[in-house]
């Protein structure tokens, strides 16, 4: 790249692209708090009949808490990614700010699942821009680590290929529960809990 180029190319900190990335995942997160439809309630109510009105939107909040965990998965492994990223060239930042459009795009699909959530259109939508999103982040830490691009050139290939496995599971379990939304839509709701076990096993095969 000549000189002429580099003038007009932006350069941006990493530190800045982390902040910013900070910065929307706590936007998303309250997008998705607001989402959740609040009765206007009558203020003579017994206690009985204000639980009785407050157990209604309990389903809105069993949605919400699931989206919350896992947007709270998402901004724990793109920490995992970024903090072994020592360089933000600008086809990274371009990467980067591309995944963060599907997180903010993960909060009006929960709107969609909290006030639809009866629905399977509703939860296959959510689904597929959980995939894009976690795909995104894949290919992310792929581009840091070819030829070690962007992370310390002792890193374990060990370790590279287990943050790439931890990744990909992510997309891999929302696949697999959008087939099972064909036969029980509850069970597939609940099917992304399969990360746990899924994570505790690649990071006992890939340990170093």
């Amino acid at each position: 790249m000549n000189m002429s180029t580099r003038a007009f190319t932006p350069n941006i900190k990493i530190e800045h692209v982390i902040s910013f990335s900070d910065a929307v995942f706590a936007f998303a997160i309250t997008l998705m708090a607001i989402s959740i439809d609040i009765p206007d309630l009558p203020s003579d109510l017994s206690q009985s009949q204000l639980l009785e009105k407050l157990g209604d939107i309990y389903p809105q909040i069993e949605d919400y808490i699931i989206s919350f965990a896992v947007i709270a998965i998402f901004w724990i492994s793109y920490h995992q990614v970024f903090n072994h990223i020592k360089g933000s060239p600008i086809s990274m930042v371009y990467l980067n700010l591309l995944f963060l459009l599907f997180i903010t795009l993960l909060s009006l699909t929960t709107s969609f699942v909290i006030n639809y959530g009866s629905y399977q259109i509703s939860y296959i939508l959510y689904c597929v821009v959980v995939i894009v999103t976690s795909s995104l982040l894949v290919l992310i830490w792929q581009y840091a680590t070819k030829d070690h691009r962007l992370v310390d050139k002792n890193m374990d290939p060990l370790f590279i290929k287990g943050t790439f496995f931890l990744l990909l599971s992510i997309p891999i379990i929302f696949g697999i529960s959008i087939i099972i939304s064909f036969i029980d839509l509850a069970i597939a709701q609940y099917f992304w809990l399969g990360l746990i076990p899924f994570n505790v096993l690649i990071r006992y095969k890939y340990k170093h």
